[in-house]
């Protein structure tokens, strides 16, 4: 992806916070989404939002949000939109607790979560075939990319069963350095109060769900992430702790073992993803190619004149998407800059 920001959009937290709350998302009306709940294996369930194109055989385009992100994020307006423009059937999973309603189940979700991903490309790809599709191509935004990743590197060979090329986008492959720079300065005070101010109500309605799951108090004395998952996410999902969390649940490490067509994109400049943590050639098959922009923040990417627009994100990576999934042969490619 060959990204320059626009003169009135400087620095990595500027691209980052404008792209995400003022930038256009779509060049039209949106299309509604259907919403369909999935049973899923342990008795719990997950929402999927759909936007259906001309024929049910069209291409289908997965994507996999973010940290307490949905279909009503920036990003992901803009690749519905995207997609529709292109006719292709659209599908946004939300992970368990992030569609408007809690689910039931103890658990929740998390940045390594590859066997859901597993669970749901297996009911898409065979719900898409029955339909008369054959291609199903597949995004992740930030922790959704990471486990996507992860999914690719730990699914090998199979992978190419379930999904013919898959996207990272702007995600923590190593989940160590990411929450350490999330948890530091700037990060702080923005970006972890940001998340923590959505998750820290979820995890009470969680414990009113189920009494004793875990420390209330210092669930809410959380100041970070680490502290949050420490308490929370990594012990609910079967972690010692943090560290054995974000150790464990990183892609970087499988992403050598990734045997289908595999973009990873990250902008050296985001805040939180540190550019030294990125994986490079001798870290990656040959099926990954890297891209890094030298600017765009996290899932930024705002192009034009003020207000500016985040359509570029979802013409490139979707464009490469659909290109890799018709020629699989992979050139290894590498873009800085």
């Amino acid at each position: 992806m060959h990204y320059k920001a626009p003169a009135w959009l400087m620095g990595g937290h500027v691209q980052t916070i404008w792209s995400a709350l003022y930038a256009r998302r779509h060049w039209g009306p949106l299309r509604p989404l259907q919403r369909e709940r999935w049973v899923t294996p342990d008795g719990d369930f997950v929402d999927v939002d759909r936007q259906t194109a001309s024929h049910p055989s069209r291409p289908l385009v997965v994507l996999f949000h973010g940290l307490e992100g949905s279909s009503q994020s920036h990003y992901a307006q803009a690749f519905a939109d995207w997609a529709a423009e292109h006719d292709l059937n659209f599908a946004l999973p939300h992970f368990r607790g992030c569609s408007g309603e809690l689910n039931h189940a103890p658990r929740a979700y998390h940045s390594g979560d590859h066997q859901e991903v597993d669970w749901i490309l297996r009911n898409i790809r065979l719900a898409h075939q029955q339909a008369g599709g054959q291609t199903v191509v597949v995004a992740g935004v930030s922790l959704g990319g990471n486990a996507l990743m992860r999914w690719a590197g730990e699914q090998g060979t199979h992978a190419k069963a379930k999904a013919d090329a898959v996207a990272s986008i702007c995600s923590p492959l190593d989940l160590v350095a990411s929450g350490n720079a999330i948890g530091k300065g700037f990060n702080r005070q923005v970006y972890t109060r940001m998340f923590l101010r959505s998750m820290k109500p979820k995890a009470l309605a969680k414990l009113a769900q189920h009494p004793g799951l875990f420390d209330k108090q210092r669930m809410l004395d959380a100041r970070d992430l680490y502290a949050f998952d420490n308490v929370f996410t990594a012990p609910l999902h079967g972690f010692k702790n943090t560290d054995d969390y974000w150790k464990r649940a990183s892609a970087k490490p499988v992403m050598h073992q990734i045997a289908i067509p595999a973009l990873a994109l990250n902008a050296l400049n985001d805040p939180f993803v540190p550019a030294s943590s990125l994986p490079q050639r001798k870290d990656v098959s040959s099926s990954v190619t890297l891209w890094h922009p030298a600017q765009g923040g996290h899932v930024g990417f705002a192009q034009g004149g003020v207000p500016g627009h985040v359509r570029g994100l979802p013409d490139a990576v979707g464009g490469w998407l659909l290109q890799a999934a018709s020629h699989p042969q992979n050139k290894q490619e590498t873009r800085h800059g």
